[in-house]
């Protein structure tokens, strides 16, 4: 058995999540936690298993996956990274945007 991946957030994707935080915290007030739980989760999951997302089918980058987190309605995008043995977030997206993040 492997050992899990280290994640790696790229900037883009780190200032999405801060946003959609701070945005989560004012708005859903019962559950201001959500995003970061569901990240933390997501998170040990792709790192165990980085096949586990969907193949992002319209990203220019080669090899990008999708992962869809349900209860926030967020999907990450990220690709694996075989030779430095870890996972690159690419983009954290609300799923009602109707398009996809420029990648």
């Amino acid at each position: 058995m492997r050992r899990p991946l280290d994640i790696v957030v790229t900037d883009v994707a780190k200032a999405q999540i801060l946003s959609a935080e701070e945005w989560w915290r004012l708005n859903r007030p019962k559950a201001p936690g959500a995003i970061g739980e569901e990240l933390e989760r997501a998170s040990s999951l792709i790192a165990a298993q980085p096949g586990v997302g969907s193949t992002a089918r319209d990203a220019d980058l080669a090899g990008v996956r999708r992962l869809h987190l349900a209860r926030v309605r967020y999907d990450i995008y990220y690709r694996v990274n075989e030779d430095l043995e870890r996972v690159e977030v690419l983009a954290f997206w609300h799923a009602s945007r109707g398009r996809r993040p420029v990648l």
